[in-house]
């Protein structure tokens, strides 16, 4: 398969797997939650390729649905490329704007987009899916690094969506009308969801009776001029016999419907035999590639409405186009990711749809400016809490909903762990060592810190003796006492079901032979952790 090559390339291919975990940092004071919690709606302000990082531990294959809207590499953005690689060509980028007349600009979105989508498909679930908007500027060379890291077999759609109408006459050549949503899957053999929408109300209302199986109409079955019509004779219940009728089913399955009242014969409106069946009101249509049901201007007059200002925000999307997508994917449990958050619209489309069908959908949205806090969380909090003077009832009187705020902290040094130098709390060390041993989700509910276990995985106990304190990283090791104290506690909990334990430790003082008496596979600290995928 042919493959996209760009300045860089061989640098960013495995950049992600180099990033450093960082921690999270709550902000009780930004959150609108009663507990503050990785588990709750979230917003995090920071590098959004650090903070994908971050989300690795507890949400890697949770995520059901990705939208973002990353840049359009218009040249009139104003963005910087602030990755840190380690390449003398890359590191002379770092800090430098991004516009028109910079003739590597397209090889510095491909370098910037690379380990963010990386990190996005560990976050996908098997059966979730990605929806990214953007424009002609990058829209070929997005499909074609899609193709590389997704998979071309992955790839399920570009939609087209009509973002305004009217207007463009000041266009040198065709005026743009138009953007994409580029649709991929991470296994579209697993992929699930909806992939169906509601049909508009006059479409509908030719259903107009209805019986214990739900609103029907009645139409003929005869189709004259099929290429290839069944052909039979039907009686009347006057004796009279249509001859030569042509049909869409075959007479065996009109009998089975007339039989349970799914067919009928009857005189119609010219007073002539014909023979009828119910068609049933469908769950829906398949959704079209072509979304022209809502523009920008929507969008901006949905931030005007929430912040009262005309351009609260440059380029907003609005929530019904983001909303549309949800639905053809989305269960109404499912985690939404945005990890270029903007203006939060993801947010307010997820509560949208959580106030009207009682769903309990979660969203992350992750935002790097300085506006995380006062557009982005902003807008959340209001379309919470209710918004005034809007038209929409639901936003009227507010959506309901919490999130939790947290800020990208430092990283975690593994190298600096001996030296007491930024030590990590407990939890934050726990989920590091869990993820990065286990490859599982963490789950910090299980953490039971007194008795040094962080959680059960697929193939192990997992079990974790470090405090932050310089003292005891010098002086602890996995002794002899401790591995039995480590069987005995397992042996009194529900934890017996055979697993090995895994054993995370400053150092040891047992012996090969020790260590598999007692069931244990140990790595040491403060080591670069292995994963464990025995």
């Amino acid at each position: 398969m042919p493959q996209i090559q760009f300045k860089g390339k061989q640098f960013v291919q495995n950049y992600h797997l180099s990033v450093k975990y960082h921690e999270l940092i709550p902000e009780k004071e930004k959150s609108l939650t009663d507990k503050v919690s990785l588990h709750d709606n979230l917003i995090i302000h920071g590098d959004n390729l650090k903070a994908l990082k971050a989300l690795l531990p507890t949400y890697a294959g949770k995520v059901k649905c990705i939208y973002i809207d990353p840049p359009y590499n218009t040249g009139n953005e104003n963005w910087v490329y602030n990755d840190n690689v380690s390449s003398p060509m890359m590191q002379d980028w770092l800090g430098k704007t991004v516009d028109r007349e910079d003739l590597t600009r397209h090889d510095k979105w491909l370098c910037l987009m690379t380990p963010r989508l990386r990190l996005l498909r560990e976050l996908l679930s098997e059966d979730g899916a990605i929806f990214i908007s953007i424009d002609d500027n990058e829209q070929h060379r997005l499909r074609m690094m899609m193709d590389d890291i997704f998979g071309e077999e992955n790839f399920l759609a570009e939609l087209i969506w009509q973002k305004r109408k009217g207007g463009g006459n000041d266009s040198s050549y065709i005026a743009t009308d138009h953007e994409y949503v580029c649709v991929y899957s991470k296994n579209t053999s697993d992929i699930s969801g909806n992939w169906k929408v509601d049909y508009e109300d006059e479409y509908l209302k030719r259903y107009k009776e209805d019986d214990e199986f739900g609103r029907f109409y009645w139409d003929t079955l005869s189709r004259p001029g099929l290429n290839n019509p069944i052909v039979y004779d039907v009686p009347c219940p006057d004796g009279e016999i249509i001859r030569n009728g042509q049909w869409q089913i075959s007479r065996k399955e009109l009998d089975r419907k007339l039989a349970i009242g799914d067919a009928k014969i009857a005189k119609g409106k010219n007073d002539n035999w014909n023979v009828y069946h119910k068609v049933r009101m469908p769950e829906g249509r398949v959704f079209r590639s072509v979304i022209t049901n809502v523009t920008n201007s929507d969008a901006a007059n949905e931030m005007e409405e929430i912040f009262g200002l005309k351009k609260a925000f440059s380029n907003p999307k609005p929530s019904l186009l983001i909303r549309q997508l949800l639905l053809l994917l989305s269960d109404n449990d499912s985690i939404v990711l945005d990890s270029f958050a903007g203006s939060g619209t993801t947010a307010h489309a997820v509560l949208d749809l959580n106030k009207e069908d009682g769903g309990n959908r979660k969203f992350i949205l992750i935002e790097c400016e300085d506006y995380a806090d006062n557009i982005t969380a902003e807008r959340v909090r209001r379309v919470i809490n209710g918004v005034p003077k809007a038209k929409d009832e639901k936003l009227k009187s507010g959506l309901g909903g919490t999130f939790s705020y947290f800020e990208l902290g430092k990283p975690i040094e593994m190298e600096s762990i001996l030296e007491g130098d930024k030590l990590p709390s407990y939890k934050d060390m726990a989920r590091y060592v869990y993820y990065t041993a286990t490859g599982e989700e963490f789950d910090e509910s299980q953490i039971d810190e007194g008795n040094n276990f962080v959680g059960q995985s697929k193939n192990y106990n997992v079990f974790l003796f470090y405090k932050p304190e310089e003292e005891y990283l010098k002086n602890t090791a996995l002794t002899l006492d401790r591995a039995e104290a480590i069987k005995k506690y397992r042996s009194g909990s529900a934890r017996t079901d055979g697993k090995k334990s895994l054993v995370l430790a400053p150092t040891k003082y047992l012996n090969q032979d020790q260590l598999d008496q007692h069931k244990i596979d140990f790595s040491q600290l403060p080591f670069e952790i292995y994963r464990m995928g025995k």
